[in-house]
């Protein structure tokens, strides 16, 4: 790696600005030095060949820097590839088997990876979101409680960010989890059974949520607030972050740039997203609305303790065969090089 007291002046100084972004990012306390901040753990300081990234239709921040080609302007020797996942759980199942490098997902996916054995690691997350998921009825169901859920079918994405929701509305109501008939579903299959009330109510996020919103007008029985935080979690292949922790920063700078966009410029992230999806206009205005202002940093002590309730609920249940420790996953960069600072 080049020695920056070697280097052009003009060079030398974007050289340490962005060794100062990466330090900010994974709250490094003191400066660091361009040989040992990677090193210590097998990290490259290169940039990869190949990067593929798994996202959602709910996953904002990506999809606005796919469709601004942020990433293959600022990384042009690195072919970065887009692939998009109905929910969660299948895009953690590509990132086990090797297929991505990171992705995004809510809080239930990573529970029930872990207990499975994935090896895969939280890098980061966005704020919580309690008001972008919710169980749906009907408008004319009978249905006006959660308590009279007891009995009923109710559609979800298994080991999704909704199934931890249903679970946490369950128990509110006083309600035992075999007391409710999951019947588990991917959105779209979800979304038709309970047009044709195959099912009795429906667990579900945005952007799905806002677009069943908008065409069914269904009553919400509850959102996530005082329920679930809906955690997004960015995850990533655990050999992709230690090899690449550099890339995972400027990642982080480069979706919080990207949220930036969503908040504050908000008709053409609409348009953007629109085209994208190819969901309604209004839908995107909706669910973006109930979407607080995301940006990306890596977790906070009390994102794993909320992290590790979702977790201690799902095993309570006997839901995953095992129970985890959230901790064990978390990426810790700063942790893992902090003794290799020192002065420049």
């Amino acid at each position: 790696m080049t020695d920056l007291h070697q280097t052009a002046p003009g060079t030398r100084r974007a050289l340490l600005r962005m060794l100062a972004v990466t330090a900010g990012v994974w709250g490094l306390s003191g400066p660091i030095t361009s040989r040992n901040a990677w090193a210590q753990s097998g990290a490259t300081g290169k940039l990869p060949t190949l990067l593929r990234i798994g996202y959602q239709k709910s996953a904002v921040n990506l999809v606005i820097l796919k469709q601004q080609g942020q990433l293959e302007r600022r990384w042009p020797q690195t072919k970065v590839s887009w692939i998009e996942f109905p929910a969660g759980p299948q895009l953690l199942e590509a990132l086990a088997v090797g297929s991505l490098e990171f992705g995004l997902t809510g809080d239930s996916p990573p529970v029930f990876a872990q207990a499975a054995g994935k090896d895969l690691v939280y890098a980061g997350a966005e704020p919580s979101k309690p008001l972008s998921s919710a169980i749906l009825v009907l408008k004319d169901s009978p249905i006006r409680t959660l308590a009279e859920l007891k009995g009923r079918r109710v559609a979800l994405q298994k080991g999704s960010s909704a199934h931890y929701l249903l679970l946490r509305a369950a128990e509110q109501a006083g309600l035992q989890w075999s007391d409710i008939q999951p019947v588990y579903l991917s959105p779209a299959d979800a979304r038709a059974a309970f047009e044709r009330k195959s099912v009795d109510a429906w667990a579900i996020w945005d952007p799905f949520y806002a677009a069943t919103e908008l065409a069914l007008q269904p009553r919400v029985l509850s959102s996530g607030q005082g329920l679930s935080g809906n955690n997004s979690f960015y995850l990533a292949s655990r050999s992709f972050a230690t090899q690449h922790p550099q890339v995972i920063a400027q990642l982080f700078e480069e979706l919080t740039r990207a949220d930036r966009f969503a908040q504050e410029q908000r008709p053409a992230a609409i348009k953007l997203i629109a085209d994208f999806s190819g969901l309604d206009a209004g839908v995107v205005s909706l669910f973006l609305q109930r979407r607080p202002r995301s940006p990306v940093a890596w977790l906070k002590a009390e994102t794993v303790a909320d992290q590790q309730r979702v977790a201690d609920a799902f095993a309570r249940l006997a839901l995953i065969p095992k129970p985890v420790k959230v901790a064990d996953i978390v990426w810790r960069p700063a942790a893992r090089h902090a003794t290799a600072q020192t002065s420049s």
